[in-house]
């Protein structure tokens, strides 16, 4: 895998000294350490870029991270795993928690030993933060919604693939999602169905809805790295698969941001995704772990690298940009999914 020039050693060294005007201060102590990481999970495209780009941020960086964990989706396992990270002499700790409501404990016994945690894509629900580094998963629903209502001229019927609703990302993404379907196209029928960011899931339940409904004529999913291919693949069994000018053709807008969802914008299989920017998702958990451990403090604010860091009743999140991508910017090679060759 190859990256391009936005992540260039220069750039990321900057950003260390700049996070973002009047959002950071320096406190007092500070000094290296050992970073632990923990991966959420290794059978989705987009954590597999995420997880690509985290050594090089590493080495930009000058961070001592230590060989990274995989909890494969089971909050236990993440549990396990930082313990044994802290045990092997973590001062810092990046995770991924897929279960927010389930970490607090986690969290709880990390802040009694005074070891900060940078969290990636999710929020905790309870338990002490040093940052959230996100994006703004509320306005991924809107954008999807707004896109298809668009797209559909206000009436139809639309399947919500949701990811997991004990993650904050599911029930934002599907709150934000309903709600604006309800305010601003009422006449448009939303089923919801549950996958907990499984593709199995996603590919049966779409293929019951699209059995019951045949009219069905628009699709959000909340996760491309799991949805895209299942997806992709019961509209070809339906002989859905047909380029957007063909009456037949069912509007698909996705999250991510992946590689595969560009190529399938480009090819006309699906009409938009949101990209979720792996590339500074690991940049930013890096950056706030090295932050962390040199005793640095930050504020709620407008940042310099285009994000906006807003309180938590736990801590602070940074939410990163994530635009919607169409067929109108797909080559856009500033996007993190046309960086990697």
């Amino acid at each position: 895998m190859k990256f391009g020039s936005a992540v260039a050693a220069a750039a990321l060294l900057a950003v260390v000294t700049a996070c973002g005007s009047g959002t950071t201060t320096t406190g007092g102590g500070g000094g290296g350490g050992k970073v632990g990481i923990d991966h959420p999970r290794a059978d989705s495209n987009f954590w597999n870029s995420y997880i690509k780009y985290v050594p090089q941020m590493a080495s930009d960086y000058k961070v001592d991270l230590m060989p990274p964990t995989n909890s494969q989706n089971d909050v236990s396992k993440l549990v396990n795993n930082v313990q044994a990270l802290v045990g092997q002499g973590a001062k810092a700790i990046i995770m991924a928690p897929q279960d927010t409501g389930a970490i607090a404990n986690t969290l709880q016994q990390l802040e009694n030993k005074k070891i900060p945690v940078v969290t990636v894509d999710t929020r905790p629900d309870k338990g002490k933060v040093y940052m959230v580094v996100r994006a703004d998963n509320r306005a991924y629903g809107t954008k999807a919604c707004e896109f298809l209502g668009e797209k559909l001229g206000g009436k139809g019927k639309v399947v919500q693939l949701q990811g997991a609703l004990s993650s904050i990302n599911g029930r934002d993404r599907s709150e934000a999602f309903l709600e604006c379907m309800k305010s601003k196209f009422p006449g448009i029928t939303v089923f919801s169905e549950p996958t907990e960011w499984e593709g199995t899931k996603a590919a049966s339940m779409l293929q019951t809805r699209l059995e019951q409904n045949p009219d069905i004529k628009g699709i959000y999913m909340h996760a491309g790295g799991v949805h895209l291919a299942p997806t992709l693949q019961v509209l070809k069994q339906k002989s859905l698969l047909v380029p957007p000018s063909d009456p037949k053709h069912v509007f698909v807008v996705s999250n991510d941001g992946i590689p595969e969802e560009l190529e399938a914008i480009r090819k006309g299989d699906i009409d938009a995704t949101v990209s979720q920017p792996a590339d500074l998702y690991a940049r930013y958990a890096v950056f706030y772990a090295k932050a962390a451990l040199e005793g640095k403090t930050f504020k709620p604010g407008a940042t310099d690298h285009d994000s906006n860091i807003i309180q938590l009743p736990n801590g602070l999140e940074d939410q990163l940009p994530a635009p919607l991508v169409t067929k109108d910017n797909v080559d856009d090679k500033s996007l993190w999914g046309n960086q990697i060759k």
